[in-house]
């Protein structure tokens, strides 16, 4: 495999995870009314999504080791189910 093949596949590996973070801290962000907090851990927006997107890779690559190969549907309901509670913990949604 050639240095380009292994760039794309990490990216295209990437690329959900990553759109993912960006659209849920970004509709939070949006929709702020909704998801009120006094005082959320991270507070700036490239913060939040480095950290969503962390968590989201981390279940992508559980996902990946578990089924042998990406894309299962699966390993994409448990990437929005842990980037919703990582969410979650950011903005302490326990205290709302």
């Amino acid at each position: 495999m050639t240095a380009y093949l292994l760039t794309n596949h990490l990216l295209n590996f990437m690329a959900p995870a990553a759109l993912v973070a960006l659209l849920l801290v970004l509709l939070t962000r949006l929709l702020s009314r909704f998801f009120t907090s006094k005082k959320p851990l991270v507070p700036t927006f490239w913060r939040q999504v480095a950290i969503v997107f962390m968590a989201n890779m981390a279940v992508l690559t559980a996902g990946l080791l578990i089924f042998g190969h990406d894309g299962k549907m699966l390993t994409y309901a448990g990437l929005v189910v842990g980037a919703a509670l990582c969410q979650w913990v950011l903005l302490r949604g326990w205290r709302a």
